[in-house]
């Protein structure tokens, strides 16, 4: 182990909190043989296999499983180093990690680039994620502040609302409840829908929506991918119901439009989110403010409210 670089730990670390090379890959900015020579050079210096595959889908071994909280105990003392280092150059010499739920890559960009306008020098690192992946790398301590419609029950964390976050149905043009209104709840149901994934934070948000409907709902598609659902709800395939700052081009585009349904827009807030306990370098109480005194305003004028 005496060998063991800190790079090859944080990609062990990915690979076993995903169990999956590839989406550990794509985190890291990796390609997929890179990441499997580092794990494979660290099982060298470990002399033990750390993960094992059955079938498609692979695992810890017992090896891997005992070297997992030491490998994270020094990533995190790793990681409250550089903290500390940080703290010795304030804004401008820091680096700002922020990882976001899928629905804010959409416009997340353009708040950190106004950001670093304003405190040149700032380093930019943003990770974008679902819902499960986001609250993965708040559990691991491996981001200092996390962006997320619905902050975690499970962690003791600062949750801050900071903007407005809405959510809409969408059709395609000629859907034959476009253009009319309002629609009712109890003929939205009768529609087919293309849908994200349950345990996403849009599934979450159209629990809310829809309450004890949702059961009822009928499901055309499961697609883990807003873009993709989007192309199937212009195709025809079903109704789609998304974050309002995830469809602005197509609403430019006439390829989409919002339905007038009762109840909606569904109005939630955007939430910057960190561990209670995390001693948070300049940089990013620099940002934390900055979303929370200018978030709003700089998302209000990026994305239009959305209307029927």
């Amino acid at each position: 182990m005496k060998n063991a670089t800190l790079r090859q730990l944080k990609v062990f670390e990915a690979v076993a909190r995903r169990l999956s090379f590839s989406r550990a890959a794509e985190e890291l900015h990796l390609t997929q043989p890179a990441v499997s020579i580092q794990i494979r050079t660290l099982e060298g210096h470990v002399g033990a296999d750390l993960f094992e595959q059955l079938g498609k889908t692979i695992y810890l071994t017992q090896a891997g499983t005992e070297l997992l909280p030491f490998c994270r105990a020094i990533i995190q003392q790793f990681d409250e180093a550089e903290d500390a280092m940080a703290q010795l150059k304030g804004i401008a010499g820091g680096k700002l990690n922020v990882a976001v739920i899928s629905a804010g890559d959409y416009f997340f960009p353009q708040l950190m680039v106004a950001f670093a306008r304003q405190h040149p020098g700032v380093q930019l690192n943003l990770m974008v994620h679902n819902r499960e992946e986001l609250l993965g790398r708040l559990s691991a301590n491996s981001t200092d502040l996390a962006v997320m419609v619905r902050p975690p029950a499970g962690l003791d964390t600062q949750n801050d609302a900071f903007a407005p976050h809405p959510y809409v149905i969408v059709g395609a043009p000629d859907h034959p409840l476009a253009g009319r209104g309002p629609i009712s709840m109890d003929e939205l149901i009768r529609q087919p829908f293309v849908i994200r994934e349950p345990g996403s934070d849009t599934w979450f948000s159209m629990e809310a929506a829809f309450g004890s409907h949702l059961g009822e709902l009928k499901v055309a598609m499961e697609i883990k991918s807003t873009e993709t659902i989007k192309q199937a709800v212009i195709a025809g395939i079903g109704l789609g119901f998304l974050s309002a700052h995830t469809i602005g081009r197509e609403l430019t585009a006439r390829s989409l439009v919002v339905l007038e349904v009762e109840g909606f827009p569904l109005m939630l807030n955007w939430y910057v989110v960190h561990r209670r306990e995390k001693r948070l370098p300049p940089v990013a109480r620099a940002f934390r403010a900055f979303l929370l005194n200018e978030g709003a305003a700089r998302i209000a004028l990026l994305i239009p409210p959305p209307c029927p």
